[in-house]
């Protein structure tokens, strides 16, 4: 596992995490994103997003940032108690490229998981993930997740254009977070 700090993310992260977002959409959303959008204004969308979430964090979110020597490697957004029956949900979590398969994900869930024990109401869990992408499903189910739901991918900011079609996406729970193998 790589050697990575983990810490709460500020304002001044907003850009990284951004980036980052941004280049792991273009990776693991072609197909299911337009790619007029994942290769035009993608990075903007991401900015304006993190920005105001880094800015002024709502109520009972948390995003926390992993980095290493060489700079941020990961983040994972969590919003506390998101739904009654579902729990809590992890919102966004992705892992540079360059550090997939080093733990940074496990550790972030870890992270995640402490979150929730620490702060939410209940201990579920939850996700979504784009049913194309089989390679994060594989790791949501090595974790313990079971999938219980699939639904339409609504659009990113609302704009249907920059949908390909009508891409699905699965709700992915861990009913406990003791669940969680991470």
């Amino acid at each position: 596992m790589a050697s990575v700090r983990v810490r709460v993310a500020d304002g001044r992260d907003a850009d990284g995490v951004a980036r980052l977002h941004a280049d792991s959409w273009r990776r693991h959303y072609r197909g299911a994103y337009a790619d007029s959008y994942l290769d035009g204004d993608v990075v903007a969308d991401r900015l304006a997003v993190w920005g105001a979430r880094l800015a002024a964090p709502a109520p009972g979110t948390v995003t926390f940032v992993a980095e290493d020597d060489h700079g941020l490697a990961g983040f994972v957004h969590v919003v506390l108690d998101d739904h009654e029956r579902w729990g809590s949900l992890v919102d966004n979590l992705h892992v540079a490229h360059t550090h997939r398969r080093a733990g940074i994900g496990s550790t972030l869930m870890a992270q995640a998981v402490t979150a929730v024990t620490e702060r939410a109401a209940r201990p579920s869990l939850y996700l979504w993930v784009l049913e194309q992408n089989t390679g994060a499903q594989e790791f949501y189910r090595a974790l313990g997740a079971t999938p219980v739901e699939t639904v339409p991918v609504p659009p990113p900011g609302g704009d249907p254009a920059r949908l390909n079609g009508s891409p699905n996406k699965l709700r992915m729970s861990w009913p406990d977070t003791k669940a969680l193998h991470a």
